[in-house]
């Protein structure tokens, strides 16, 4: 028996240490990580996986602690994927998560995992949701997602889970106007969080506001909660919201409907992904592109037209070897 196999059957015992060493294969890559992926897929399905983004500051890893808190104590085992954004120079990242999550110290029922983003834009990476699944098939009852930080820009974190938390803070008052358009059309629930602060009510009511005007009949209605790691009450609130929105999902096949269209996102992507990686790796189109750059240089081509000629050419290629 291989060793990867010997770490799949002893994954598929619940050992820990195991899970954990899975999870560094799959952050290296490779074919090794594909074969993890796919023996640890039908395992997956059983969590309740809820993201939690927001602008960087907000509060996500306090709450994210918070809510651990209160899910071990209901009996739940909890997995925690938490992303921090990567150095664009050296490529690291500080992965303080671990610091600020200190209900996860000592506690077997709770399993903690950082990673840097790697130039991820998408306030969540690929390889995030694919050690959530690693997470999901070792049996956890709940997978929190942290996201490294978000603007009003967001694609991927929709895909990612059942649940999407969207998390701000009474300075996001001022962004509202463009969050409207962006952020805040993935969310199912919105936290005003560190409501401590002045000007959350405030928010608070914008928001409210924003959402009741997107109400329609028989669709989640997106609740506004004020949250703060202070006031033990608000997190049971936040609690009780995220088991409603569970049992909403759980009628009328939404969440099979809501992991069907994550999943062609994801399968989509991965092509997408694939796709690029081959044609940059490719010796003629590198030579090509070289040939093409130094008449752009030399002022005998425009750069536009030779992104069109470079594209039209691999289109052409394309058609000729079917």
């Amino acid at each position: 028996m291989s060793t990867l196999q010997e770490l799949l059957a002893r994954f598929a015992s619940g050992d820990v240490q195991s899970a954990s060493r899975l999870m560094s294969v799959v952050e290296r890559g490779g074919e090794d990580a594909e074969r993890v992926l796919d023996a640890v897929y039908p395992r997956t399905g059983r969590a309740h996986r809820i993201a939690i983004t927001g602008p960087g500051g907000a509060g996500k890893s306090t709450l994210i602690n918070e809510l651990t808190r209160v899910f071990r104590g209901a009996g739940k085992t909890v997995g925690v994927v938490a992303e921090d954004p990567s150095s664009p120079f050296s490529g690291g990242a500080v992965l303080g998560d671990r610091l600020r999550m200190t209900n996860a110290g000592g506690d077997a029922g709770v399993f903690v995992r950082s990673l840097a983003s790697r130039g991820s834009e998408t306030g969540l990476s690929q390889l995030a949701c694919e050690l959530a699944d690693v997470l999901d098939a070792f049996g956890r009852d709940i997978v929190l997602l942290e996201s490294m930080g978000a603007s009003q820009v967001e694609t991927r974190i929709r895909f990612s889970a059942d649940t999407v938390v969207v998390v701000l803070t009474p300075e996001a008052g001022d962004e509202v106007q463009s969050l409207k358009s962006g952020l805040l059309e993935v969310a199912d629930v919105v936290c005003v969080n560190k409501a401590d602060r002045g000007g959350a009510e405030s928010l608070a009511g914008d928001l409210d506001a924003i959402m009741g005007l997107r109400e329609k009949e028989g669709v989640w209605r997106v609740p506004v909660l004020m949250t703060s790691a202070r006031d033990t009450g608000s997190v049971d609130t936040l609690m009780k919201v995220l088991a409603d929105h569970g049992r909403y999902l759980d009628t009328d096949g939404r969440r099979a409907a809501r992991r069907q269209r994550a999943l062609r996102a994801r399968i989509t992507a991965r092509v997408h992904e694939s796709i690029q990686s081959a044609i940059w790796q490719s010796p003629m189109l590198s030579q090509r592109f070289d040939a093409m750059f130094d008449r752009v240089t030399a002022g005998s081509l425009p750069p536009w037209r030779a992104a069109r000629e470079l594209a039209e050419s691999l289109h052409i290629e394309s058609r000729s070897s079917r």
